[in-house]
């Protein structure tokens, strides 16, 4: 983009686009690249667990002898929930709290002989999360994450209001002009790219949120606030006010009589319900991933990422009867919007089509990045950052500040950042003029 309009108001909005872009575009490339591959976990959990499947089925044993495999092999274990095989030749899986307080699962064939396990925080996909939630470092990597979220919607934003035709004719507006040389091309491939995917960008980042740190924390007060809340929050995000209380439930209910009912009789009849894979089976007292430890009932549900299909379903440990049933029109409208938003952010609200649309979501979100960063380069002066250049009317820039202050009030970790950045220009780039000439700040 050359600097050829003078419109203080388009200047703005370019400086804005300019800053924002330069700050994400290492976060873009590993959450594209990252959040791309996680897309496909359920595919990955199945090359991961190959070994595992096809297995021989004479001398079928029942899933109380499969659990008592799985703990010979890891005394001083405890149950946390039995993963029902998906096809008579697949191993269970048995999910075990082990002493140290990591966990275990445990692959177990039909005849009931322990054939593998694997840590589940070691998984591939459990990498890909960890990495594309926090960076691989924590709280701290968590709100990086979320910064440069809550920055890529104002540089979305932005450069759709850069990209806006005002009487151009379609080419380089809907479709890259590749005849004019390498310079318009990469012009056009970026700001067309950027037109088609800024609306499933914005969607992905929105329905981010919800697991993040900081923004996540709010919502959740909210929420308990505006009485948004029917069951249990199911997805990783905020801090949650109850936790501490939370945790001496999970102790309370640590020890409990062996079920009347076995295994095996929940198991049989969790088939007939044809709950989506995987599908779980939890024991009396089992801990939760979310929330206070499982009652004292035998609970069947599943870990689908197609939340939508979640249901829950409790049975008496004594006599094996139904005793509760929940499913996702049971929840609040809040949270049913939250979960279709993760679903769809997953990857698995509409299977293959929701994959192959996130995939190419992510790969034109990566396509933005780097032509920026080379259009960037291509311009930048020697010896500074490359700027565009300050406008100079603030009266006709009230509208820009009007925008950013109700973003700001949306996603605190911006309105954070934008004060830093203001103490930051007010107080120490004047003491600073060099460094304040290589930004392109004005002292």
């Amino acid at each position: 983009m050359t600097d050829s309009n003078p419109v203080p108001l388009y200047r703005t909005i370019w400086r804005w686009h300019f800053y924002a872009g330069l700050f994400v575009i290492p976060f873009i490339l590993i959450l594209s690249a990252t959040g791309a591959a996680y897309l496909f976990k359920p595919d990955l959990d199945r090359w991961e667990e190959r070994a595992w499947r096809g297995l021989p089925t004479a001398g079928a044993v029942d899933a109380d002898a499969q659990v008592a495999a799985a703990l010979a092999d890891f005394p001083g274990a405890s149950v946390h929930y039995y993963r029902i095989a998906e096809a008579p030749g697949d191993a269970a899986v048995v999910h075990l709290g082990l002493p140290n307080g990591t966990m275990r699962d445990v692959a177990v064939s039909p005849r009931g002989r322990v054939i593998g396990s694997t840590d589940p925080e070691r998984r591939l996909s459990a990498w890909l999360s960890a990495i594309h939630g926090s960076l691989l470092i924590g709280r701290a990597g968590s709100l990086l994450v979320e910064l440069a979220a809550s920055w890529a919607i104002v540089m979305i934003l932005t450069g759709l209001y850069l990209w806006w035709p005002r009487g151009r004719g379609l080419a380089g507006v809907v479709w890259p002009r590749l005849s004019l040389g390498a310079r318009t091309a990469l012009r056009d491939l970026h700001a067309v790219t950027g037109f088609w995917v800024s609306g499933l960008a914005l969607v992905l980042l929105f329905t981010a949120l919800p697991w993040t740190d900081v923004w996540a924390s709010g919502f959740r007060t909210i929420r308990a606030e505006m009485g948004w809340v029917s069951g249990v929050q199911d997805w990783k995000g905020g801090v949650d006010p109850h936790a501490a209380h939370d945790h001496e439930a999970m102790v309370d209910h640590s020890a409990h009589t062996t079920p009347a009912i076995p295994l095996a009789r929940i198991v049989e009849r969790a088939r007939a319900e044809h709950m989506p894979a995987p599908a779980i089976v939890q024991p009396p007292g089992a801990p939760n991933l979310f929330g206070p430890p499982n009652g004292d009932t035998w609970t069947l549900t599943t870990q689908t990422q197609n939340r939508p299909l979640v249901r829950k379903i409790s049975y008496d440990p004594a006599t094996g009867a139904e005793v509760a049933r929940s499913g996702f029109a049971d929840k609040h409208v809040i949270d049913r919007v939250v979960n279709i938003g993760i679903a769809w952010h997953e990857g698995q609200l509409f299977g293959r089509i929701n994959q192959l649309i996130g995939a190419l979501t992510a790969l034109a979100l990566f396509t933005l990045t780097v032509s920026g960063f080379l259009m960037w380069r291509r311009r930048k002066p020697e010896g500074t950052l490359g700027a565009p250049p300050a406008a100079r009317d603030p009266a006709r820039l009230r509208g820009v500040a009007a925008i950013i202050l109700l973003l700001a009030a949306l996603l605190p970790l911006l309105a954070a950042s934008l004060i830093l950045l203001w103490i930051a220009e007010r107080l120490l780039l004047p003491r600073l003029p060099r460094a304040a000439r290589w930004l392109g700040v004005t002292t």
